[in-house]
């Protein structure tokens, strides 16, 4: 009887070790691929893009201002990844995606669909408010391959320029969440363009419902753009990554791999680990 105990306790051990695991999430902006950057065009960035997602090997990855060809560029590189997205201006290839890739090895997509930041968000390219530009948001419902659990990840990029509408777009993505995820697990992802002082986030975070996370934890406010230099000081935190409360993340940095002059990217990207 003791030994038949002692193999089930064993056995709830391991299947505790094998189903809960740590995995890496990571938001990062990659810049839309614009040859006035001169020697940061993307032709001479994409091989280190790469090369800094290959190293920190994030299961899950949001990335924004991708550009249709940035994104084969990509889908070349990153081999062991799967990817969904559509351009922001027409809900198919023009203009930047809101990308999300994803570990094939640990996740399959057992759904997905889109969103646009706006008074009308089942319609592609739409835009409302004092928005610049259209915004959107990419999510996909993942299905962990070894424990069957499900895990949604959202990711967005939210306008440069109008304040009311990341103020609009913080409160509309929130309850599209809440109406998608239900009672699942999530992940919000993205440049927000919103310092955690600032009403957009504080219509996140604070505002209604209290259903997020954030991965940085209350008191770390650590930049994440500063321009392609090393060298720049005028750099502030608009890049997050947000998570359902039952996750619990831990261990997030912002990644400043750099060549001694410049940064991959104008942002630095973010990453956090959740368990499963």
């Amino acid at each position: 009887m003791m030994k038949k105990i002692k193999s089930v306790l064993l056995f709830l051990l391991l299947s505790t070790f094998v189903f809960s695991q740590n995995f890496k999430m990571m938001s990062y902006n990659i810049r839309y691929d614009n040859p006035d950057d001169g020697i940061n065009k993307w032709s001479n960035r994409k091989e280190k893009v790469i090369k800094l997602i290959l190293t920190y090997h994030p299961a899950i990855i949001g990335m924004q201002e991708v550009l249709t060809n940035q994104l084969n560029d990509l889908r070349s590189g990153l081999i062991h990844y799967d990817n969904f997205g559509v351009g922001r201006d027409d809900g198919k290839q023009k203009g930047e995606y809101a990308a999300i890739f994803f570990d094939k090895t640990i996740f399959e997509k057992v759904d997905g669909n889109y969103f646009w930041l706006s008074e009308t968000p089942d319609i592609a390219g739409s835009k409302s408010w004092d928005a610049a530009l259209t915004r959107m948001v990419t999510w996909v419902k993942l299905k962990h391959k070894k424990s069957g659990k499900v895990l949604f990840a959202f990711n967005t990029h939210f306008d440069h320029v109008g304040k009311v509408a990341r103020e609009k777009s913080a409160l509309l993505i929130k309850d599209k969440i809440k109406s998608i995820a239900g009672c699942n697990n999530f992940i919000l992802i993205g440049d927000l363009n919103t310092e955690p002082n600032q009403e957009a986030y504080q219509n996140l975070m604070n505002i209604g419902d209290n259903i997020f996370i954030d991965a940085a934890g209350k008191e770390n406010n650590e930049a994440t753009f500063c321009g392609f230099e090393t060298k720049n000081k005028n750099c502030k935190r608009i890049d997050y990554i947000l998570c359902s409360k039952k996750l619990k993340p831990k261990n997030y940095s912002v990644i400043h791999d750099n060549d001694g002059t410049y940064y991959p990217s104008d942002h630095m990207p973010v990453m956090a680990e959740i368990k499963i």
